[in-house]
């Protein structure tokens, strides 16, 4: 069976992305352990939702209005100050699974670069651009700017699956944290 496996035409290409789809929920089963499925998740993502919700009616029935009132101004503000603790404080929560999970992803790509060292996995259907082709050709002989480095395929899978993965499971970032992470943007409103 391994040896009809092995002389499939696209076998390489396809072990990748098996591999890649067995560590997507691999990384995802970690984080459901260490994350999704604790009180403190559900409540900060309760709270994200709840404030996103009031955040959202309050700046729709101010655009209604034709000019906000001061109060209002301030209580949208509170909100968001509210809205943007509650990201941080759940970005921070995802920061403990983030290092087991890396460790995971690590060891996989070793193993990967260890099995398909050298070796083009699959063709691009096209000519990439010179950036891109330097990181779709790392690592491979020869000067066909179509080969495919098992490194580029297992990238674009690892992204791909697994945030569609966590939509599929539920384990999205609350609407409200889409944007959130530990470092915050600047309002341009509000510092002009």
């Amino acid at each position: 069976m391994a040896s009809l496996f092995s002389t499939f035409r696209y076998s390489d290409g396809l072990t990748v992305v098996g591999i890649s789809f067995c560590t997507a929920l691999i990384c995802e089963a970690i984080s459901w352990l260490l994350i999704y499925r604790t009180t403190s998740y559900k409540s900060l993502k309760s709270s994200i939702d709840k404030a996103s919700k009031k955040l959202e009616t309050m700046k729709t029935d101010s655009t209604v209005a034709a000019a906000p009132k001061k109060s209002k101004t301030k209580k949208i503000d509170r909100v968001e100050t509210s809205l943007k603790e509650s990201s941080r404080d759940l970005s921070l929560f995802k920061f403990k699974s983030g290092g087991v999970v890396a460790l995971v992803l690590f060891v996989v790509f070793g193993f990967l670069n260890n099995l398909f060292e050298g070796k083009a996995v699959a063709k691009l259907p096209f000519v990439p651009a010179r950036i891109v082709q330097k990181m779709s050709h790392r690592g491979l002989q020869g000067d066909d700017p179509t080969d495919c480095s098992m490194a580029f395929l297992y990238f674009l899978c690892s992204i791909s699956i697994r945030t569609n993965l966590q939509k599929f499971l539920g384990f999205s970032p609350p609407r409200g944290a889409a944007g959130a992470g530990l470092f915050q943007i600047p309002d341009a409103a509000k510092t002009n």
